[in-house]
């Protein structure tokens, strides 16, 4: 276990590490924000199966010390996911990434926030100097939750992503640790 807090609507949260058993819930969460149109690299449901093979993979990536997979749960119920990685190259060892989602009806209530200082922590512990994360440029509040953080923009890819007839660029933003 991660830590344990009252959001500000006063709903007790855990966040933890992700495990096997979390399964169902994963599927719900990432379908349900497919369901929503979230701004997520996903634009179509996932399968049993595909999720299953997800979850094998990111247990084996923590097994290995690669990633670190923290989820938001809920009355007993996983509501969000998130994850931060070393990259595995050469010269960029010291660069982590970082991944975030929350379902609707748990947003704005300072649980991103809460995961977000967990993973940064966790990039602390893992020796990282530089965390990254990308944005849709139009998630105004994920960019603010991160620029709180002390996040900065420090790119942009135009027209990364073709959503309900648009273009939407990705932001990419920085947190030096060093």
């Amino acid at each position: 276990m991660v830590r344990r807090f009252s959001a500000k609507d006063g709903r007790r949260v855990v966040l933890r590490t992700l495990r096997w058993e979390d399964l169902d819930d994963c599927i719900d969460l990432i379908n349900s924000l497919v369901a929503e149109g979230a701004d997520i690299d996903k634009s179509e449901r996932v399968s049993r199966e595909e999720e299953i093979e997800w979850l094998a993979g990111a247990l084996s990536r923590m097994e290995r010390g690669e990633k670190v997979y923290i989820v938001v749960e809920v009355d007993g119920r996983v509501v969000g996911n998130s994850e931060i990685g070393r990259r595995l190259g050469g010269y960029d060892k010291h660069v982590g990434s970082i991944g975030i989602a929350i379902k609707k009806g748990f947003r704005d209530v300072g649980i991103g926030t809460e995961m977000m200082n967990a993973l940064i922590k966790r990039g602390r512990v893992m020796g990282l100097k530089v965390l990254t994360l990308t944005a849709f440029a139009n998630n105004e509040r994920a960019i603010h939750v991160y620029g709180k953080l002390g996040f900065e923009k420090t790119g942009r890819i135009p027209k990364k992503f073709f959503k309900r007839g648009k273009y939407i660029d990705e932001v990419i933003m920085t947190l030096f640790l060093a």
